[in-house]
């Protein structure tokens, strides 16, 4: 069950970078930052949700 639920916290995280990342194609580098933040804070929602399931 464990592996299963960081398989698919790996998932979603890259999936949701990878969106963003292609979704973001603009010369402005105030969106880009924006969107990095945005997968970073995705990545650590997606952590807190796998360490909560496991607990």
């Amino acid at each position: 069950m464990k592996k299963l639920m960081m398989t698919f916290a790996v998932l979603f995280t890259l999936g949701t970078a990878m969106t963003t990342l292609t979704s973001c194609r603009e010369t402005n580098k105030s969106s880009l930052e924006k969107a990095a933040d945005d997968v970073g804070d995705a990545v650590e929602d997606a952590a807190d949700d796998v360490e909560d399931a496991l607990n």
